[in-house]
């Protein structure tokens, strides 16, 4: 697996991963908390990839996950009880991280969030942040087993879903 910044001809398939998303939670497969034509939509990946903030990862040739990784904080980062007391260019945040649901289980999320890990690493960036729904429990166990805490949930409206429960996340390396 190989982690890469994204090129244009990535967007379909990163659009192709929401909608595969959107279509699981809506089976009631899983729960995510987001919704089709809100959040993410193809223009979540083309606005990242803009500002060259979208990385793809690769199985066997194939675009098998996404995330969109950057310094930026949501200003509903300001309500969290952060444990760690960071500088804003100490941070590095990961968003939106998509997983395939046809790979699924198979640690494409794991290294990704690895790959996240090195970058920060690589940026002098000693802090990591990333947020979740409070009702997407795999996610949120994933992140607890790769040494995330969660220092707080903040009610908001999040990228255009109404009442979510953000659960922030962070990990000083």
């Amino acid at each position: 697996m190989k982690v890469r910044l994204a090129v244009r001809e990535d967007i379909a398939a990163v659009s192709a991963i929401y909608e595969a998303i959107h279509t699981v939670e809506e089976g009631r497969e899983k729960t995510i908390g987001w919704i089709r034509g809100v959040y993410p939509t193809e223009k979540t990946a083309q606005d990242a990839l803009e500002k060259g903030e979208l990385y793809v990862m690769e199985r066997e040739g194939r675009v098998v996950a996404a995330a969109k990784i950057n310094q930026e904080q949501g200003e509903e980062y300001l309500d969290c009880p952060w444990q760690y007391e960071a500088a804003p260019e100490e941070v590095l945040v990961l968003h939106t991280l998509v997983v395939d649901p046809a790979v699924a289980g198979q640690g494409c999320g794991t290294a990704f969030v690895a790959f996240y890990e090195d970058l920060a690493r690589e940026m002098g960036c000693p802090f990591l942040r990333m947020d979740t729904n409070a009702l997407n429990k795999p996610a949120r166990k994933l992140y607890a087993s790769l040494g995330y805490r969660e220092p707080g949930i903040v009610k908001c409206v999040f990228n255009g879903i109404p009442d979510v429960d953000l659960v922030c996340l962070e990990k000083k390396l």
